[in-house]
């Protein structure tokens, strides 16, 4: 019989779901993607930088000025790199300071970066953090404090804690203050010299003071007696705390008496002693103050003073939660538990006081992510997700009575559920995530993600006990969003799920060693996905001991010690962070560390690990400092009988004819060898029979075989050093086989 000339036409995608026998679409699959409904190899990554201190669980990325900063958080805190803006080649990493009073290293720090804008148009940025201890559990209720810090520098405060000087009088619960501070309201916490512990503000307010001017005194008909009299009201209100002035009433009404107190200032709300003369007239209430010439700042505790004078005084706003943080701009959000979300006062981090500033419970589940959303006249608007429910936040001032509400909150579903924090993206505008049993997204309303191709795959294969490290980002080159994911009894991320939103398909990395990432991410002004490694290397081994906090190191085998490494050794407890130089710089000396468990450690060899940070889908290969490796990628086609009527059709005719392959000729762009296995079964549930493998290059004409299988299927792999390929229209040139009923070739 003549042979067949025919096109390998296949679906888009890698089907896992379901058998391979009633696949229509490539059944297998290791590091390749789909462009223009074909498949190539996806793009080799380089080790960028191979010192980061921990593994990371939450990365930003940002650039100005012509440099590339990349920041990853990790359980004992955040470092920086600085690259140039094409490829990851620059410095690091700088390690944040971090007082230990907001931030405390923990394995279960689980990292949400944003950036804020600067509301004056300094263009002094500002990097916001939060170290939620959520890694292990999602739904954890332990609080922290969310930070920032300038962006480009290396410091994080903690949000809502400032200092302002201020003047008090021992004994008393007023403070004034020489500048309006709008940050001090009801509620926010004070402490400093001659506040007493526990201390809050109970209201503020700005009231007007300057010289004790001209003041008008009306007959009131009745008179006081002669000698001193406090508290003389000044229109409604008491001036000036220990200001005398002496009045002689000579009989009738006197107006327009001068009281001055040596040229001070005296403000509204303090009290002041008139002392009569000796005359017999009467004296009213004074009517008028002039000369006011400024305003002032006030803030009344709770408790009462127990110094005077001017003192630097801290106020805090106890922000603390156990979601995480984004900006709406030019507002911080935060929120957390029992449905809380929470904003500061526009442009001003510190201010959670002020009329625009909110805190509300939008649900009876933690708040887990939010994201900027477009708003329109709306705007700033976000969308949050809680553990069973998505909310819309809008800025829509409106008034009600004599108040106003200046945001609202709209329930998007109550029938939603999300598998992890970092499970969420926004791509062009929609987003997209993983619920607890199907994918989903928002476009106006919430719609699952049809995928019929690899959903049972990653739901019944994902490891639920590390659910928090389900991450996911994107490479919008190819029009893909990529979930990393734990599998199987994995406990990081060992596979990635892809949806191509372009080609309206799915496939996966089919656990190819490029998925082995712990979090990443792609922005739009470096060119290349940044991806961080878990898999540890040892960059520091040296002799030494830990007594107390402090790290006595005796002798360096190889290697360089640093602020922010974690030290690692059989009696060390976790979480040992070198936190400062003492007399070592690097090398032999002391240091100090952050010691959980005051556990002293005699003299022994420890170690310091390094996680790689990696820029993706540059070249072919793995490029880890001088060392270069070979990437496999492979691809492997449903049983091609069913194209040509034969064994595998939707309706099969004729004899029971095996498929027979007769010659293939190869349309690739391509670099280094390849093979093709030809694979298949005699029956569905059968063995498969492969053969070796037929190799081919770029200038390889045609592959002739004569190899048969009832179920009929072409494995194409690549694996060699530069390797790539884009596969075009493959022709086979395929004939009907023997006709057998039972048994493999």
């Amino acid at each position: 019989m003549t042979a067949k000339v025919v096109a390998l036409a296949v679906n888009p995608g890698i089907q896992r779901d379901g058998t391979i026998f009633a696949s229509a679409s490539y059944i297998d699959g290791q590091w390749v993607r789909f462009q223009r409904g074909l498949p190539r190899k996806i793009g080799g990554y380089t080790g960028a930088f191979l010192n980061a201190s921990g593994v990371s669980t939450g990365v930003i990325m940002s650039s100005t000025n012509g440099l590339n900063y990349i920041i990853s958080g990790y359980s004992a805190g955040v470092q920086q790199w600085v690259t140039n803006n094409v490829t990851a080649v620059g410095t690091g990493p700088s390690t944040f300071s971090i007082s230990s009073s907001y931030f405390t290293p923990n394995a279960n720090n689980l990292w949400q970066f944003d950036i804020g804008y600067d509301s004056t148009g300094g263009g002094n940025l500002q990097l916001i953090a939060h170290p939620g201890q959520n890694l292990q559990y999602i739904t954890s209720n332990v609080n922290t404090r969310p930070l920032f810090g300038q962006f480009t520098g290396t410091s994080l405060a903690p949000v809502g804690v400032f200092t302002a000087s201020g003047t008090l009088t021992s004994g008393s619960k007023l403070v004034t203050f020489s500048s309006t501070i709008l940050a001090i309201g009801a509620g926010v916490s004070v402490t400093g010299t001659g506040i007493p512990s526990n201390t809050t503000v109970v209201s503020s307010a700005l009231q007007e003071y300057g010289p004790i001017g001209t003041v008008a005194i009306g007959t009131t008909g009745s008179g006081y007696p002669n000698g001193t009299n406090s508290g003389v009201a000044l229109i409604g209100k008491q001036i000036g705390s220990g200001a005398t002035a002496t009045i002689t009433v000579s009989g009738g009404q006197v107006t327009n008496v001068a009281l001055t107190a040596g040229g001070a200032n005296y403000l509204y709300g303090d009290t002041f002693t008139i002392t009569l003369g000796s005359g017999t007239g009467f004296v009213g209430s004074i009517t008028a103050l002039a000369s006011v010439t400024a305003n002032l700042w006030t803030a009344t505790l709770n408790n009462s003073a127990t110094a005077s004078g001017a003192q630097t005084l801290t106020f805090d706003n106890n922000i603390s939660v156990s979601g995480g943080v984004v900006m709406l701009y030019p507002y911080l959000f935060v929120y957390g538990n029992n449905g809380l979300i929470q904003n500061c006062a526009a442009g001003d981090f510190n201010n959670w006081t002020s009329a625009d500033s909110n805190a509300n419970n939008v649900a009876s589940t933690k708040v887990v992510k939010g994201l900027p959303l477009r708003g329109g006249t709306t705007s700033p608007s976000g969308l949050f997700w809680t553990l069973d429910s998505v909310v819309r936040v809008t800025y829509s001032p409106q008034n009600v009575g004599t108040s106003t509400l200046y945001w609202r909150y709209d329930l998007i579903t109550q029938q939603s559920s999300i598998m992890s924090s970092s499970s969420v993206i926004e791509y062009d505008g929609i987003f997209y995530w993983v619920g607890i049993d199907r994918f989903l997204m928002y476009n106006g309303v919430v719609t699952e993600i049809p995928n019929s191709m690899n959903q049972n795959y990653f739901f019944d294969n994902v490891n639920l006990s590390h659910r928090q490290k389900v991450w996911c980002t994107k490479v919008p080159r190819y029009g893909e969003i990529w979930w990393f994911y734990p599998r199987g009894d994995a406990t990081e991320c060992t596979d990635a799920i892809i949806y191509n939103v372009r080609e309206k398909t799915w496939y996966d990395s089919g656990q190819a060693p490029g998925a082995q990432r712990c979090a990443g991410i792609f922005t739009e002004v470096f060119p290349k996905p940044i991806w961080a490694d878990y898999n540890p290397n040892t960059i520091v081994e040296f002799q030494g001991s830990v007594t107390g906090t402090t790290l006595t190191v005796s002798q360096v085998f190889f290697g360089t010690l640093a602020v922010g490494q974690i030290v690692q050794g059989t009696n060390v407890p976790n979480q040992m962070v070198i936190t400062g130089f003492g007399s070592g710089t690097g090398g032999t000396g002391t240091y100090t560390v952050y010691n959980p468990t005051s556990t002293n450690v005699t003299s022994e060899i420890l170690t310091i690990n390094g996680y790689t940070i990696w820029q993706h889908e540059t070249g072919t290969n793995q490029i880890m400092l001088n060392h270069v490796d070979a990437i496999y990628s492979a691809f492997e086609t449903p049983i091609i009988g069913s194209g040509i009527g034969l064994v595998g059709a939707l309706q099969s005719f004729g004899d029971n004819n095996w498929t027979r392959c007769e010659r293939i000729e190869p349309d690739f762009i391509q670099n280094g060898a390849m093979d093709v296995i030809v694979t298949g079964k005699g029956y569905a549930d059968d063995v498969d029979q492969p053969s070796s493998p037929y190799n081919f290059t770029s200038s390889t004409l045609k592959i002739d075989m004569r190899e048969q299988r009832r179920e009929m299927r072409l494995r194409f792999e690549s694996n060699t050093f530069d390797g790539d390929y884009q596969m075009g229209k493959i022709v086979l040139s395929v004939e009907t086989g023997d006709v057998r009923g039972t048994g493999n070739p």
